[in-house]
């Protein structure tokens, strides 16, 4: 893990505040970039959320799906933990604290923004960052390929329907169109790309050319993430400063889903016999969120300047920390694990 992605809440943190003070200097600027829209999709954020997205796809090998059988139980749990449980808990805990408990210290018009939020968060996994978390806690590297490679698979099918379907028990309108061109746009054009040009890789120099293709990408894929967020809170900036305990009261639910995501994927491992490393990644992937994802659905659904889009980004900014805290956990509890 570089120093870059180690200190990413530093960078995310320091967005926050180059985002807002740039909206405060510069609003015609930011006014031109929300204004350049086509089709309800905003172009420089649909560049940069590509620069974002498809390095990380480019990971992704779906020739390892014929590997899913090799670990079936640890497969079971996670696919049981991302698709069945996870998005719905996270819908729950956002009616519990942000329409419920914390209702009186958020602004009323954004409450169903924030739901929003933390619902496109929790309704796709992670992707990439879920091989730097397996690596650091010694996890099957064959299971977490064929994992990633199947909910990636799943996720083409499964983000909108649950997104629909949760958004709609919220009682939150969901634009449909602008829905299923996020998935085209976000998820199947870029996984289509990903793996052409990851055989072309492939065939022309083999491992070691798709090695330096993503050593090369990996900077820009960050440095595209920290401009959308400065892009963000460049909108976000008033209200983020009328109500800087949005922030952390936002980070309460996400914090709480990562921990009983994991926490369980982890116990129902055990329940059922799985290797502890199979099971250690297992409840990484079981918690953690494909925020790349998230953010640009967020943007394209509700905007720029939405309560939706600003829920994503608290995700991304506890992301390194929790699960670096999840990687030591699981690590830590290994002799538990393996005296069952």
């Amino acid at each position: 893990m570089g120093a870059f992605e180690r200190y990413l809440s530093v960078w995310v943190a320091l967005c926050i505040v180059a985002g807002i003070a740039l909206g405060h200097l510069m609003p015609g600027a930011f006014a031109a970039v929300a204004a350049a829209e086509v089709a309800k999709v905003n172009l420089p954020v649909a560049v940069l959320i590509w620069l974002m997205i498809v390095p990380m796809l480019l990971k992704i090998d779906f020739g390892a799906l014929h590997e899913v059988k090799e670990h079936w139980r640890g497969i079971a749990v996670t696919l049981f933990i991302n698709w069945a449980v996870k998005p719905f808990s996270m819908a729950l805990l956002g009616w519990l604290f942000i329409a419920t408990l914390f209702r009186g210290l958020l602004p009323a018009d954004q409450i169903d923004g924030y739901i929003a939020g933390l619902i496109l968060l929790a309704a796709a996994p992670c992707t990439a960052m879920v091989f730097v978390w397996s690596n650091l806690c010694g996890g099957e590297p064959n299971y977490t390929l064929s994992q990633v490679a199947l909910n990636d698979l799943i996720m083409v099918f499964a983000f909108a329907p649950i997104v629909g379907l949760l958004l709609g028990v919220a009682s939150i309108s969901v634009p449909w169109d602008t829905l299923l061109l996020s998935v085209a746009l976000y998820i199947l054009i870029p996984v289509v790309v990903a793996q052409a040009w990851r055989r072309r890789l492939l065939a022309a120099g083999g491992g070691d050319a798709l090695a330096r293709v993503l050593d090369r990408l990996q900077p820009v894929s960050l440095l595209a993430l920290l401009a959308t967020l400065v892009l963000l809170f460049g909108f976000q900036g008033e209200r983020v400063l009328a109500q800087p305990l949005v922030i952390l009261l936002l980070a309460v639910p996400i914090l709480i889903q990562v921990y009983l995501n994991a926490g369980l994927a982890y116990w129902l491992a055990r329940r059922f016999g799985v290797a502890w490393c199979v099971a250690a990644p297992g409840a990484l992937i079981g918690a953690s969120n494909f925020f790349e994802l998230a953010v640009a659905a967020a943007i394209s659904l509700f905007g720029l300047q939405s309560g939706a889009a600003l829920a994503t980004v608290v995700g991304v900014l506890v992301e390194v920390p929790v699960m670096l805290s999840v990687v030591r956990i699981v690590t830590a509890t290994r002799g538990w694990y393996e005296a069952r």
